[in-house]
């Protein structure tokens, strides 16, 4: 692991009316993670990468290295569960990756050879470089989350972030997208939330279990012991050779739900 941290977090409380999302949580992540975010529904995941991307309020600290800042912001890219990309909006595949640049072109700034070259290129990694020119409308939930993802990286950030990166995708494009975020993650860090354990365990590398407070697991390896004693009881159903555990609810679940 290296031990360069890109992010310190302490004693991290969310709070959202009456509800307590997170409390008392602390985390760091270093510049080769690529970290799978699992817990049960409603135990603070999105929360916790909402609080890393500065849009909750939060109490306790996150400290933010040198290496994510840039031109005064964090340099982070964000992939959220929902798009707020109003797809009738007249604009090309293209276009919309290189709006992910706007932060070093300005608000104002003209785009040119440098930034459609920069856009070509991540839409070439994610096998998109046909649909360059095609409108935003006329896509599929899939391929807008994959034009997603390459609008989240275009700028090269050290951090990236993802929510249920999955929601929108068929099986198909969800292999092409792990294919893609490994490649990726040779040259940024990740954390990706996911509710689908049996399948991102094969591709990441460490394991964060969030349910209220944070456990970190550094392997893609996780076992129902680990997963009790980090109380953090989820089910797993899988098909085929993975390997799988289903957990009982306990006294400290709030979160458990039935069937």
């Amino acid at each position: 692991m290296s031990h360069e941290i890109l992010i310190k977090i302490r004693d991290l409380g969310v709070r959202y009316d009456s509800v307590q999302a997170l409390e008392h949580a602390n985390l760091d992540i270093y510049a080769d993670d690529f970290i799978g975010v699992i817990g049960p529904n409603g135990a603070g995941k999105s929360t916790l990468v909402k609080a890393i991307m500065g849009i909750v309020d939060y109490s306790g600290t996150i400290e933010y290295s040198e290496e994510l800042k840039r031109k005064g912001r964090i340099n982070i890219g964000y992939l959220p569960q929902i798009s707020s990309l109003d797809k009738a909006f007249p604009i090309s595949v293209r276009e919309v990756v290189m709006s992910g640049l706007q932060s070093e072109r300005g608000f104002f700034g003209r785009y040119g050879k440098e930034e459609r070259r920069r856009a070509d290129t991540i839409l070439e990694q994610a096998s998109l470089s046909d649909l360059a020119k095609r409108p935003i409308g006329e896509l599929s939930g899939g391929q807008l989350q994959r034009v997603m993802l390459c609008r989240a990286v275009v700028s090269e950030p050290k951090l990236l972030v993802l929510d249920e990166p999955t929601n929108f995708v068929d099986n198909r494009f969800e292999n092409e997208l792990y294919n893609l975020l490994h490649h990726l993650s040779e040259r940024m860090a990740i954390v990706m939330v996911s509710h689908d354990i049996g399948t991102i365990s094969s591709v990441v590398r460490s394991i964060v279990c969030v349910n209220r407070h944070i456990h970190r697991h550094d392997s893609n390896i996780i076992t129902e012991e680990q997963l009790r004693n980090y109380d953090c009881p989820i089910q797993i159903i899988s098909h085929g050779n993975i390997p799988h555990t289903v957990l009982g609810e306990h006294e400290h679940c709030p979160h458990c739900e039935h069937d």
